[in-house]
């Protein structure tokens, strides 16, 4: 285990992973307005976006912007790693947000501690923490699950997984996915679970849609989404805490009360958190 480490201003040459605003300009901090004014190297997802950037916070800066995204960042990150040694100031910065989230600069921190680099962190705003807060969902305790799997079987499988997840989940997704992801989280975590979808953060046209998940994926179908999209999820309810075959004890005990299979493991996929699809099959797979 590496020692720690007492956190100073950088002096020497080191990394570091600078988060950029996810929507309002005003999120970007004097910190990292000062360490990218000092950088010798500024790698970034997308350089377009950082120039863009930096000539809208009014930031003078003389080195040098290369390109470090999830195409390259295997050979990017040993040549970054290689500037630090020889004495600059390498700065990553991603696309949106806090770095190495869900952007390619966890390689490159990987890396870095690997090879006994100074890394450090100028932090800033952050879409999941950012939904999370408005949500209105519990903030104890909680999940950050990233992009869930594009193929609906995948998909299924992932959130089937999370169904009694006793945390509030955090997800992030694009615009045109969202409705059929809520429609498989509804499948997996029951149609009542607590919900809320956040699109546009910090920007003007920020919307937070709070409800059941069938009331937001009637929300979703009802309009063209638009903007990064967060979808949290509430905690299953203690009753979710139930292991499969207890959940599956319970449809059976309903059908043998005269329950349809379908709308008995329906039901108990609500109460439990357990995916009613699982249930159904495993059901069939015992006849």
């Amino acid at each position: 285990m590496d020692a720690p480490r007492r956190h100073t201003e950088t002096t020497t040459a080191a990394l570091t992973l600078a988060a950029t605003p996810i929507g309002n300009l005003g999120d970007l901090t004097d910190r990292v307005k000062a360490v990218l004014h000092q950088a010798d190297i500024i790698a970034a997802e997308d350089t377009r976006s950082l120039h863009k950037l930096l000539h809208a916070a009014g930031v003078q800066f003389s080195g040098t912007v290369v390109s470090h995204h999830e195409h390259n960042e295997a050979e990017s990150s040993k040549g970054l790693i290689e500037a630090v040694r020889q004495g600059k100031n390498v700065v990553f910065v991603p696309e949106a947000g806090m770095p190495a989230i869900s952007d390619p600069g966890y390689r490159l921190t990987q890396e870095a501690i690997a090879a006994s680099v100074d890394v450090t962190v100028a932090p800033g705003a952050s879409a999941a923490m950012t939904a999370l807060v408005l949500s209105g969902l519990p903030t104890d305790r909680f999940a950050f699950e990233g992009f869930i799997p594009r193929k609906a079987g995948e998909k299924a499988k992932a959130l089937a997984a999370l169904a009694a997840e006793t945390r509030t989940l955090i997800f992030y997704e694009s615009p045109h996915r969202t409705a059929e992801t809520l429609k498989a989280m509804a499948q997996a975590f029951g149609l009542q679970r607590q919900a809320a979808v956040a699109r546009e953060l910090t920007k003007l046209h920020e919307e937070i849609a709070r409800g059941t998940l069938t009331e937001l994926i009637d929300w979703a179908e009802s309009k063209t989404l638009k903007g990064e999209i967060v979808i949290v999820v509430g905690p299953a309810p203690a009753a979710a805490q139930a292991t499969f075959d207890e959940a599956l004890a319970q449809v059976r005990a309903l059908v043998e009360g005269g329950e349809r299979l379908k709308a008995a493991t329906r039901q108990v996929g609500q109460d439990t958190g357990h995916s009613a699809r699982e249930l159904y099959n495993a059901v069939l797979a015992d006849r």
